[in-house]
């Protein structure tokens, strides 16, 4: 009569955690007779960094010529900030319908829960809503424009 030993080997779990590591690799799987152990781990989602744009290269003219170069980075970091980031991945529309008006436009004021734009996302048209009041003060994205999770779409001051 053979004895078969009860439980898993640790020792090979911890053996082949160490190759997912050593290898960057997300899964690994291994059989061997009956026995079939597969590893994973969970890999963080790509985030997506948006970068102000670059800062104008230092210009030795005027004073007054240098502070204006230090007030633009302020106001992207502004425009940044009272951004509305992409709630999904999709096709962003400015109208309800082609040749329609546009929901929003730039100057324009809005109130909290208004519709700024629709996302298509899997064939179903979502509204987008203002998350406050404010002046629109710019439109980052094109009508039947593809964009992505957390991409700003509108900013509103």
């Amino acid at each position: 009569m053979s004895t078969k030993k009860a439980g898993v080997d640790q020792q090979l779990i911890r053996d082949l955690a160490g190759i997912l590591n050593d290898t960057n690799l997300s899964e690994i799987e291994v059989e061997q007779d009956d026995l079939r152990i597969r590893v994973s781990r969970q890999t963080a989602p790509a985030v997506q960094a948006y970068a102000a744009p670059a800062a104008p290269a230092p210009s030795f003219a005027a004073p007054a010529a240098a502070s204006e170069e230090r007030a633009a980075p302020a106001s992207a970091a502004d425009q940044a900030r009272n951004a509305v980031p992409s709630p999904m991945v999709g096709t962003a529309y400015l109208s309800p319908s082609p040749g329609a008006r546009p929901f929003i436009e730039v100057g324009q004021t809005v109130k909290e829960g208004q519709t700024l734009l629709i996302i298509e996302a899997m064939k179903t048209m979502n509204q987008i809503p203002a998350p406050r009041s404010g002046k629109v003060t710019a439109i980052l994205c094109e009508d039947a424009q593809p964009v992505e999770f957390g991409e700003p779409l509108v900013v509103i001051e």
